[in-house]
């Protein structure tokens, strides 16, 4: 039977969301997140599972309606620990191995994070917020009370995050201990200041975390690596005040910390880099400073729930380790070891999101996503590159589905820049037929398309578009020169990349109807869209999501305006003329293309200010627009928003491009 029906927005009921793969100490057992939408209640759902490496057959261990995260081992393979929201908060709890019901460790006020084990097995440390007058023995209530209103007294710039809304100044994050013996719990940080836990030292002497001690709070992008002396309960600072560092991790013999960071040579543009720090020499070498590519995950998606940068991750010999590198639209494992060899263990064309690393057998269970594969989990021996699957998590379903598989392309840019993408055909192609086609411009703009799954790229080629993605300049993956070359050029070399590649395209796929053009993008490509409406008339409608459209008002308005403006733009308030030369409002006199403008209304990153002054100034010149507000959403509506409105958000682009495209 030919299957010709294609990804739908409503699939995403049916999807599923693999992440977080944890092998046990052994190295024979594995343990995972998996999460699915509850149509219902219109929310999430995620449990851990389970599979034995040598039987391969996935089993559920935990349920209910809450979200499961953070699964880890107890150093003896007997437990695992893992967070859960099934009595509100998210709180540490414990499962035997051998079965039976999940013990609730915590009752904490504002929830828990991040469990790390202490070697011996007795003791978790996590992440845990603390109030003013509050303690970490304060109990979370099982509803939440109906709170006075009352007015909020703000005295810094730091006051609201898009995550999390109006932030509590005098709220901490710190850092508390749980002994599992006597269930007694500890707060072993303190003061005003956010200390993010890394990792407990194999030899049992330290606790390895990251804090911005810096008294400018405003300013504060510092963050540097502390190891805490439990014995003594001295604190060292290992980076000094220089950059921005985190995710510490220990080789086995505890000689060596690990950590992810940079100077910020170039502010957040700067790469990612692989630090070690030698305990015993008490020397710091930064292992990849001739290595011109970002550690780290930096793809930007809208399927997978979930997923976080995995730590470097060392073997036995304390010798040698395993990280992860966002590379030319790939994310690879890399392998170096102390001496300062580096070089590629896992490198095709994929998106590796996770991995857990047997450091015994040389060999890591590995999560991997593909443009036709939205996410499963492989054994891969690293040494001979064999890879064996485990799970077939969306397999039944995608049977019935037809995907679109994308054509890597490369264009010459600007200035003779190499610039990539992909162009993917339409669902049921049909040789001698004319086809419109989508250009999807991504955010950051700091980020990277990759060789991943994208739902509504699907979508739209499910429809009968044909459609194009690529990574202008400001990407990751390409270079330090690459994705700093950005900044202060906002609509201008970036803008030729895009147009270049959509002038590639029609050049060399004859079927595409030059006629029938159409943009899209969100956050920074949001902007873009907006910028090219105001430029061009090629396009025959224009989507525009979570936009920026006047860099003067959203230097105030953002959560990250009063730095991000100066930082992307080169230029704060005291230069309204250069502002306003890079903002798409200057420029809607020129703009005839019909323009959807999608916007969540509780979006602190880009406020939806930015939409309202587009649109009535749109309006006002008689233009076609439309603009659509989707309540109680913040900046991550695409990825991890309210499902129902995730789907709708999908309609309206469809349907937009279908009426003027």
């Amino acid at each position: 039977m030919t299957i010709t029906q294609g990804i739908q927005p409503e699939d995403l009921y049916d999807l599923k969301s693999i992440v977080d793969p944890q092998l046990s100490p052994n190295g024979l057992e594995l343990v995972y997140i998996q999460t699915h939408i509850d149509k219902k209640e219109n929310d999430y759902v995620s449990n851990m599972y389970y599979i034995h490496l040598q039987e391969k057959q996935p089993i559920q261990w935990t349920f209910g309606k809450g979200k499961t995260s953070s699964p880890t081992w107890s150093p003896d393979g007997s437990k695992i620990a893992f967070v859960s929201t099934r009595t509100g908060k998210p709180q540490l709890y414990v499962l035997s191995k051998t079965g039976g019901e999940a013990k609730q460790l915590t009752n904490c006020k504002h929830g828990i994070s991040n469990p790390v084990w202490s070697p011996c097995g007795n003791k978790i440390v996590f992440s845990v917020k603390v109030g003013k007058d509050e303690t970490i023995h304060d109990i979370a209530e099982k509803k939440e009370k109906e709170q006075e209103i009352t007015p909020l007294e703000v005295d810094i710039m730091k006051y609201k995050t898009d995550a999390s809304g109006f932030l509590d100044i005098h709220q901490f994050t710190q850092i508390g201990m749980i002994d599992l013996r006597t269930e007694t719990l500890e707060q072993i940080t303190e003061g005003k200041h956010h200390f993010q836990l890394g990792s407990w030292s194999p030899d049992g002497k330290y606790i390895a975390y990251s804090a911005d001690k810096t008294e400018d709070k405003d300013f504060s992008f510092i963050s540097d690596i502390y190891l805490l002396n439990l014995k003594t309960k001295e604190k060292r600072n290992l980076t000094e005040g220089n950059g921005a560092y985190n995710q510490p991790t220990w080789s086995p013999n505890s000689q060596y910390i690990s950590f992810i960071g940079s100077e910020r040579e170039f502010r957040n543009a700067t790469h990612a880099k692989l630090y070690i720090y030698d305990l015993h020499l008490e020397i710091l070498t930064c292992m990849t400073n001739e290595f011109d590519a970002p550690i780290g995950d930096y793809v930007v998606g809208d399927f997978l729930q979930g997923t976080k940068a995995p730590s470097i991750q060392w073997l036995e010999d304390s010798q040698s380790f395993y990280f992860q590198v966002s590379d030319h639209g790939n994310t690879e494992i890399y392998y170096g070891n102390v001496a300062g060899e580096i070089y590629p263990a896992i490198n095709d064309a994929q998106y590796v999101y996770g991995f857990s690393l047997d450091s015994k057998n040389d060999r890591a269970v590995v999560a991997i996503s593909t443009p036709t594969e939205p996410g499963d989990l492989y054994l891969i021996h690293l040494s001979t590159g064999k890879k064996e699957r485990l799970t077939y998590v969306n397999e039944k379903f995608l049977q019935t589905r037809q995907l679109a598989m994308p054509e890597a392309i490369e264009v010459k840019g600007a200035e003779d820049w190499k610039v990539d993408g992909w162009f993917m055909k339409p669902i049921n192609f049909e040789e001698g037929k004319k086809y419109p086609l989508i250009l999807e411009i991504h955010g950051g703009p700091h980020a990277m398309y990759a060789n991943t799954y994208f739902h509504e790229f699907q979508v739209l080629a499910a429809q009968g578009f044909a459609v194009l993605y690529v990574n202008p300049r400001g990407s990751h993956g390409y270079g330090q020169q690459f994705v700093n070359a950005v900044r202060g050029d906002y609509g201008g070399n970036d803008y030729l990349d895009l147009m270049a590649a959509v002038d590639s395209v029609l050049a060399n796929f004859d079927f595409i109807d030059h006629n029938r053009l159409g943009v899209t993008g969100g956050s920074y490509g949001g902007f873009m869209t907006n910028w090219i409406v105001g430029q061009t008339n090629r396009f025959k409608a224009a989507v525009t999501q979570r936009s920026i459209s006047n860099w003067i008002s959203f230097s105030g308005v953002s959560d990250i305006g009063y730095y991000f403006t100066d930082w992307q733009i080169g230029a704060d308030l005291g230069d309204i003329e250069k502002l306003w030369n890079h903002s798409p409002l200057k420029y809607v006199d020129k703009v005839e293309t019909p323009l959807l403008i999608l916007h969540g209304e509780k979006d602190f990153r880009c406020p939806i200010e930015q939409a309202e002054q587009l649109f009535i100034a749109l309006k006002q010149r008689k233009k076609t627009t439309k603009f659509i507000r989707f309540p109680e959403s913040n900046h991550e509506l695409s990825r991890s928003g309210k499902p129902t409105l995730r789907i709708k958000r999908l309609e309206y682009i469809r349907d937009w491009f279908l009426q003027y495209v």
